[in-house]
């Protein structure tokens, strides 16, 4: 065909490689070959054989290797378009010689390398066309020499360094695009000084760092502002308000500061405006209602405040609005959404109150509506139930009020729905089972009552199922077994009766069942055991009955929480429950079971929790972190546990053994005298103390007594007040607990002052009221312990009385028991011989004080390791006086006999207990106190 000089074979799927008939036409000067599927190389000989061409076309097929080098010898080639193949070999230097080149088309390859410099001499050149490419170098200055260039599409690789700003001497430029590098630096401003016909800026997705030019608002004819993922700061220029030609405004993931501003109303042409993720402040300014052409407002994550302008009700073009998580107020405008095409609307994480608009939905379009974390409260839009085409929705954690079935109907294509935390009511609708795309549906914390439907087992596409803290009735449907996707089931805390549905294993996904605080009954299906992807199962606070199947132990996939306390379960702890090796929580308490805890539960050890208390159990409790580090509360109400746990019997009750050397010899023979001196003590105050009962006491109150039991705090070193105390444990939140037992809770309690002290927090009687003679007690022993003056024992700050408890303040001691510290790894590291002589004759002198010099005398009673504290020095005081006895002799939740003001009756095991004290000291053993 020698005479042919225009062929096009654009978009014919031909394949194959590169035709050889068209070799032939060495007349040819326009060859369009684009959109096939030819392959294979661009042939050498291109060149040679057609040498008059123009413009060749190679775009969109599958050409590989490198763009040959005898191309150069196009001379009058004027367009070379080479887009969207897999060539490689980097952008050749020779194409910076071919002086026509009008176009120059290689993005979408595999080039990789550099831009070489020499595209600068390319005078001619108005399109220059490398994204996606691989380049990988920085911006050569020198295409600023490009002053015919209008287009320049960059975007896309990996360039680095900064924008040239010899990038002004394009002139001509109209559409600049560097998106999708790494570029770094300012943007020069001087580019937009010198560019009047630029219609598109698009550089997002860089590092860019400094303001947004002002320089900008020259740019007269710009369309497509496009800035956003940079690092860009400062405020938004008022210049920009000068673009009355934009169409598209995208500031979005900066940090800019400041207010948006009020000029933007004059870009009445803006369909797109886009500030989300930055740190904008202020209101949206009223302005914004002249912007009638918008059809996207997104100002989401800001910290915007005050309430929504009522001008935002005329832009009538608006169909996505998001203004979540910002900082705005007030009520929303009531008109927002009449004659409207909403398909997006989000008002989430403000503090949005009042009602939402009732017309927010006109259109009956919206797909995705949420408005959830503000204040709002009233009904919910009418016209939510008649928008079929609701993919998402999210309402929860507001006020809303109304009947769930006024408010929803059926929603075919809808996949999230939240109405959680608000006071909804009414009943469950079976045509909630028409929604069969719904993946997650949460309803808790509302006021809905009746059953749940069997129609729920239809919403075949369920994944996440909560209607927990309702008043639902009636019992479990078996047909959520049919939820093949259901991975995560929440009813708890309802009122749901009958049994466990046996098919419930079927859900063979289900990683979280959550059936607690109902009235269940009957066993535990055996069938959950089929469950292989649990990780959580709590059906506690419920009327279950049987033992705990076997088969539980095969949910080896449990994680996070087995909790089936509160119920009446019997029988033994099945042993195959230790193969659940990564669980970390574990209450089996409140229920009837006996037996032993299996020795093989020492050996789960992520276990962190644990709680048994309350059954018939027996035996030894196992070794291990979890058991040996919980408190003696999680093991309280059983029959006959023991083991190493403070606060527990031990399960060795022997003496302590026979001395293992001759060190020890000495020490025992060495404290022999300060036993006698302290027995000897002892008994000559019981002696005192019988025969001699004259009271005395010390007016300590100087003020009335009924005036300020309730509320006294008193420290004569520096002054402080309960109140002082409430603030510094945050009302005695558990953050600040240090210790519990049968008497209550001790906090720590660091003033304002720094001042750190122990405050003692009393449990009272389950009538919460204390009997006038056991304040009196209180009373009168507050009086003597503000007597006690003694190094070994320790301070007593003061006293208060609020409500329905009593406390104690205390001196702060910070290695806390001698049982801590004689039990602990550390302590049997530090607690040498020398140091425990310390500690006996410490406690010793404490007691020669209070059975001699005070008067009348004082026995404490309960000398323990637990009512010794030690310094840091390790000088011991002595602590704990007897208010135990406040809580009255009839309390089953108190773990010994407290000391007495004055006189103790006869029988009592004094000589017992310092014995015991002694020899524990001196051995370290530990022996069981009775």
């Amino acid at each position: 065909m020698p005479t042919v000089r225009f062929m096009s074979l654009y978009l014919n799927y031909l394949n194959g490689g590169f035709p050889e008939f068209i070799l032939k036409s060495a007349n040819v000067t326009y060859l369009d070959l684009s959109q096939n599927n030819f392959s294979g190389s661009i042939p050498d000989s291109l060149a040679d054989k057609l040498p008059n061409l123009m413009y060749l076309n190679l775009s969109i097929n599958a050409f590989s290797g490198r763009i040959p080098p005898s191309l150069s010898k196009l001379r009058n080639l004027r367009d070379l378009r080479v887009l969207n193949n897999n060539l490689t070999g980097g952008v050749p230097d020779f194409l910076g010689s071919m002086s026509q080149l009008r176009v120059l088309e290689l993005g979408g390859n595999l080039l990789g390398g550099t831009i070489p410099p020499v595209l600068g001499r390319l005078q001619m050149l108005q399109r220059l066309d490398l994204k996606s490419s691989g380049l990988n170098s920085t911006i050569p200055p020198e295409l600023g020499n490009l002053g015919n260039l209008n287009l320049m599409e960059l975007s896309m690789n990996q360039l680095t360094g900064f924008l040239p700003p010899a990038f002004a001497g394009m002139r001509k430029m109209r559409e600049f695009g560097i998106s999708s590098n790494k570029l770094t630096g300012q943007i020069p401003p001087s580019l937009f000084r010198s560019w009047p016909e630029l219609i598109s800026f698009q550089v997002q997705m860089n590092s860019f760092t400094g303001k947004i030019p002002p320089e900008l608002g020259k740019a007269t004819k710009l369309d497509i502002l496009y800035l956003f993922s940079n690092n860009l700061t400062g405020s938004i220029p008022a210049e920009l308000g000068e673009l009355v030609s934009l169409t598209q405004l995208d500031l979005s993931v900066n940090s800019l500061t400041g207010p948006i501003p009020s000029s933007f109303g004059k870009l009445t042409k803006l369909k797109r405006l886009a500030l989300f993720f930055n740190k904008l402040t202020g209101t949206i300014p009223p302005e914004i209602g002249n912007m009638t052409a918008l059809e996207v407002l997104d100002v989401n994550t800001n910290s915007l405040e005050g309430e929504l302008p009522a001008t935002i009700t005329a832009l009538r073009n608006l169909q996505y609005l998001a203004l979540f998580d910002n900082n705005f107020s007030g009520t929303v405008p009531p008109d927002l959404g009449k004659g409207l095409s909403l398909t997006d609307a989000s008002f989430a994480n403000n503090s949005f109150s009042g009602e939402l608009p009732q017309r927010l939905c006109d259109g009956l379009v919206l797909q995705n509506f949420t408005a959830n974390h503000n204040n709002f409260s009233g009904t919910l839009p009418p016209c939510l139930k008649n928008c079929t085409n609701l993919f998402r929705v999210r309402l929860e954690g507001n006020h809303f009020t109304g009947d769930i079935s006024e408010a929803f109907g059926v929603h075919p294509r809808l996949d999230y729905l939240d109405v959680s935390g608000s006071e909804l009511t009414g009943r469950l609708s079976p045509d909630w089972g028409k929604c069969t795309n719904i993946t997650r549906l949460h309803m808790d914390g509302n006021g809905l009552s009746g059953g749940v439907p069997a129609a729920f087992g239809s919403m075949a596409s369920l994944q996440d199922l909560s209607l927990a803290e309702n008043n639902l009735t009636g019992s479990v449907p078996p047909e959520l077994g049919q939820l093949s996707l259901l991975f995560s089931l929440n009813l708890s805390h309802n009122a749901l009766s009958g049994s466990i549905p046996a098919n419930l294993g079927s859900n063979s996904k289900l990683q979280a069942v959550d059936l607690s605080g109902n009235s269940l009954t009957g066993t535990i299906p055996a069938g959950l055991s089929k469950l292989s992807y649990l990780i959580f199962l709590d059906m506690s606070k419920n009327k279950l009955s049987g033992q705990i199947p076997d088969d539980l132990g095969n949910l080896v996939q449990l994680q996070r929480l087995l909790d089936l306390s509160s119920n009446s379960l019997s029988g033994a702890i099945p042993s195959n429950l230790q193969k659940l090796t990564n669980l970390q929580k574990l209450n089996l308490s409140h229920n009837d079971l006996s037996g032993s805890i299996p020795a093989g539960f020492s050996r789960m050890s992520s276990l962190d929790t644990v709680d048994f208390s309350y059954n018939r159990l027996t035996g030894k409790i196992p070794s291990g972190n979890a058991f040996q580090n919980t408190s003696a509360d999680a093991y309280i109400g059983n029959l006959g546990l023991c083991g190493n746990v403070q606060g527990i019997t031990s399960c060795d009750l022997g003496s302590g053994g026979a001395s293992s050397g001759h060190r020890k010899r000495i020490v025992i023979a060495t404290v022999v005298s300060v036993v006698g001196v302290v027995l000897l003590a002892a008994l000559a105050a019981c002696f005192i103390l019988i025969c001699r009962r004259r009271p005395r006491e010390k007016k300590v109150l100087e003020a009335n007594t009924n005036d300020t039991f309730e509320s006294m705090i008193w420290e004569k070193e520096g002054k402080f007040t309960f109140f002082d105390i409430v603030n510094a444990t945050d009302n005695f939140n558990e953050t600040f607990c240090i210790g519990k037992g049968g008497f209550g809770a001790v906090y720590r309690a660091e003033l304002a002052s720094g001042q750190v002290v122990a405050v003692k927090r009393f449990h009272v009687a389950e009538t919460g009221d204390i009997s006038e003679i056991s304040k009196k007690s209180f009373e009168n022993e507050i009086k003597a312990l503000t007597e006690v003056r003694h190094r070994n024992i320790v301070k007593l700050h003061g006293f208060c009385t609020s409500g329905d408890y009593m406390y104690l303040v205390y001196e702060y001691l910070e290695r806390g028991s001698l049982a801590k510290t004689l039990y602990g790894e550390e302590g049997k590291k530090k607690l040498d011989w020398d140091v425990r002589m310390k500690v006996i004759q410490g406690v010793a002198h404490a007691l020669a004080y209070l059975h001699h010099d005070c008067n009348p005398p004082i026995v404490h009673r309960d000398i323990t390791l637990n009512n010794i504290l030690l310094e840091s020095d390790f000088e011991p005081r002595l602590c704990d006086f007897g208010t135990a006895k406040l809580l009255g002799s009839a309390s089953t939740n108190w773990t010994s006999v407290a000391g007495s003001y004055g006189y103790m009756a006869p029988g009592t095991h004094l000589m017992h207990t310092i014995y015991d004290f002694l020899i524990r000291c001196i051995d370290g053993m530990f022996i069981n106190s009775r």
